[in-house]
């Protein structure tokens, strides 16, 4: 302490206080150090007591080191051993305890099938059958052991088969007992004959040693449920039911079921009667098939049956269930095909009546209900009975089509004459507003009475928008009606009908416009009487579509009302359709007739009698087949396209003709004269091709009309006045471009005329100075 002070004195930085605390921390820490010590002499005897528990730790451990080495080495060997033999004594007691089940099983399959047989022998076929069931569960447990495969399982398996197969042939013999039929020899099973041969017998009352097992027919089809098989045998049963009595009452009229019931059996039979109609009505057939299933119901299905566990359901169900569920489709569907498609009305003011059939319907349905036949859902049976509204258009509509393309493929020569007072057979429409008639009446008498008649003296006549008089195919006039009757039958049926039966009609024209030109295609482009019978065909149908749906607009339903009722659109495609044919077969006649006049051998040296009777015959072709055309076209085309068709092949003739002889460069005085009798026979016997009517007197007005008719006819008479003229004739006939000669003939024609007819004179060049 002095030594510090002294220091901090010669610093001179220390006062006397500072040197006091100094002094003071000094002292305190001397007495630290103190305590210090006292607490490491206290920390000595416990430092050396933790010395020598580490010195017996490590002597334990040591120890237990040693044990484990000697558990390894010894204990663990013996306890890997005592392991093993455990195992092993695990796996021989699964293996005993396999064993011990298979047996198990064994013998439940032994005593399964010795009490089988002993329910067999006593005719306990239910017991018998559950028996076999309980065998087979023991085969198929132990085919289930994998890796446990025993030879005597196949053998086993076998004898499983044998008596199964021997109960279902002792079953099968019982079943023929209680259900016998008797088929007809022949394997037409189809005809009426063959199905009169067909009965079935029922078993009615069981024999003495039977009635100790209960009633037979309980216990064979319990027996054949508990096998799995009832479903196949009443399969059987149900496609011999179909096809030897159910389908044959349906499909025949004159057949009826006829019952005999004897002292042990019931027979069911067929027998013949004369049917009144074509097909039985629903109400007959529900009745003879409910009679049937009434006796079946009675003697075979009123059955009730324990199901197998994996087919139970609803516990016990009856046999007539099974056996509805097995054959009701089918003939659910044969009713339908063969009985109410037949009783579907062809008209719809029957349709009131077709509510007995319904009724008729829910009955028989009902009927197999209470016979537990059928379920209680509606079938597709009653669906299709009350949907008849649907059925009537579908069937009506069908029919209609059926009906028009039997008409569109007959034959198109047989004809009708249609004249201006021609008329559909239809009923008189009723008038769509009485009413409004009235008022119309009572105001047209009023004006009539108080004022002055502003009319129009002069009138259209009655037939200024009638079809001319012609022929038509009576087929298309029948097919006109039919269109017309069906569209009067859709005014009294419901909308929908209505809608199907009028679109059936469009239906029918348009199937016209694709069938006829197709089916009738040949005789149309050979025979020139068919293509025009086709062309008025075409037309008069045209006629008609232009008023058809005015006529019904406002009988329709609504829908239809409002402007869809119409068939307007129609009318160009079949005025197109009736040209089209009728000008093909024009373009046919014009190549024959230029045909023909080629072999003239262009009328050029007629001197020659080679040449002239070449030209004279290929002039007689060409007039006879004028004449036949106009024999075949008469009274069947309208007067006035007989007459412009005729005018028009008879001017393809002429035209012809003035081209080849105005072709010429030279004509010999001779040759004109020939040429001219060539001429003149066609200017005489060229009218007579016009007959439009059978009356020879009434064909002199158009026979007169000819250069109406005609356009090249003027032509032809001047050019015979040319072949028969001097030069100044032609000239005076010229008339400096004025006169009739100039209207049908150019200069440059006549210009040549007169040069192959004339030398070269003088008077000819001023005659052809003339001509300009």
């Amino acid at each position: 302490g002095s030594l510090v002070a002294a220091v901090l004195a010669h610093s001179g930085r220390l006062d006397k206080e500072d040197l006091g605390t100094r002094i003071g921390r000094l002292s305190r820490r001397g007495e630290v150090c103190n305590m210090i010590n006292k607490k490491y002499n206290e920390f000595l005897p416990s430092m050396q007591s933790a010395e020598d528990l580490v010195s017996q730790l490590e002597g334990l451990s040591s120890n237990i080191d040693l044990l484990k080495a000697g558990i390894e080495n010894e204990v663990q060997q013996d306890l890997n051993i005592a392991v093993a033999e455990f195992t092993e004594l695990k796996q021989q007691l699964e293996r005993d305890t396999l064993v011990l089940s298979i047996l198990k099983k064994l013998q439940e399959f032994d005593t399964a099938i010795k009490e089988y047989n002993i329910a067999l022998l006593e005719k306990k076929y239910v017991a018998a059958a559950q028996q076999l069931e309980k065998a087979r569960c023991s085969l198929k447990m132990l085919e289930s052991r994998k890796g446990f495969e025993l030879k005597i399982l196949k053998a086993l398996g076998t004898e499983l088969t044998v008596q199964t197969q021997n109960m279902l042939y002792h079953l099968g013999e019982e079943w023929q007992k209680l259900a016998v039929w008797k088929l007809p020899p022949s394997k037409e099973s189809s005809s009426l004959e063959s199905v009169m041969h067909s009965e079935l017998h029922l078993r009615t009352v069981p024999s003495k040693e039977e009635e100790i097992a209960g009633p037979p027919v309980a216990s064979v089809l319990q027996a054949f449920a508990v096998l799995g098989e009832l479903h196949t045998k009443l399969k059987i049963f149900g496609q011999l039911l179909l096809k030897y009595i159910l389908k044959p009452l349906i499909s025949y009229p004159c057949l009826q079921p006829l019952t005999e019931e004897q002292s042990d059996v019931f027979i069911l039979r067929f027998k013949s009667e004369e049917p009144n109609l074509d097909h039985s009505s629903p109400m007959e057939v529900f009745d003879k098939i409910k009679l049937i299933f009434e006796v079946l119901h009675k003697y075979l299905l009123n059955v009730p049956l324990e199901q197998p566990a994996e087919d139970r359901k609803n516990g016990r169900v009856t046999l007539a269930e099974l056996l509805g569920d097995a054959i009701w489709e089918e003939l659910s569907d044969c009713l339908i095909q063969n009985c109410l498609v037949n009783s579907i009305p062809t008209n719809s003011s029957k349709l009131e009546q077709y509510v007995e059939v319904i009724k008729s319907t829910e009955e028989f349905e009902k009927a197999l209900k209470d016979m537990q036949f059928l379920k209680g859902d509606t079938t597709d049976l009653l669906k299709y009975a009350r949907n008849v509204n649907s059925h009537f258009a579908n069937k009506k509509c069908q029919d209609v089509i059926v009906a028009a393309r039997n008409l569109m493929t007959s034959e198109i020569h047989n004809t009708v004459k249609i004249t201006p007072d021609s008329s559909v057979a239809l009923p008189r429409l009723p008038n769509p507003g009485a009413g409004d008639h009235l008022k119309m009446q009572k105001t047209s008498k009023l004006l009539h009475n108080n004022m002055v008649n502003l009319e129009n003296e002069t009138k259209l006549s009655q037939y200024t928008f009638s079809l001319p008089t012609c022929r038509i195919s009576s087929s298309v006039e029948k097919l006109m009606e039919l269109a017309y009757q069906t569209l009067l039958e859709a005014t009294a049926s419901t909308d929908q009908c209505c809608i199907q039966l009028f679109y059936s009609v469009r239906n029918i024209f348009q199937l016209f416009y694709d069938v006829v030109p197709t089916y009738h295609k040949e005789n149309l482009q050979k025979l020139p009487q068919l293509a025009a019978l086709h062309h008025n065909n075409c037309m008069y149908i045209a006629h008609h579509l232009l008023t058809l749906g005015h006529q019904f607009r406002y009988r329709l339903t609504n829908i239809l009302c409002d402007g869809a009722a119409t068939f307007v659109d129609l009318v160009p495609g079949f005025r197109r359709l009736g040209m089209e044919c009728f000008l093909a077969q024009m373009r046919v006649q014009k190549g024959e007739i230029l045909e023909r006049l080629s072999s003239a051998r262009n009328f050029s040296n007629m001197d020659d009698e080679e040449n002239y009777c070449a030209a004279n015959k290929a002039i007689r072709q060409v007039l006879h087949q004028l004449k036949r055309l106009g024999k075949v076209w008469q009274d069947v085309l309208p007067v006035n396209v007989y007459c412009k068709a005729m005018g028009t092949l008879l001017n393809t003739a002429l035209t012809e003709i003035v081209t080849r002889i105005a072709a010429l460069e030279d004509i010999s005085a001779e040759d004109a004269d020939r040429l001219y009798s060539l001429c003149r026979t066609m200017v005489e016997e060229g009218p007579q091709v016009f007959t439009p009517l059978p009356e020879d007197d009434k064909n002199k007005k158009y026979q007169e009309e000819v250069p109406v008719y005609v356009q090249k006819w003027m032509t032809f008479k001047e050019l015979m006045i040319i072949l028969q003229a001097n030069l100044q004739e032609i000239v005076d006939q010229w008339a400096d471009g004025k006169g009739p000669l100039a209207a049908e003939f150019s200069a440059a024609e006549v210009k040549s005329l007169i040069r192959a007819l004339f030398q070269n004179t003088e008077r000819r060049a001023a005659a052809l100075a003339k001509i300009k």
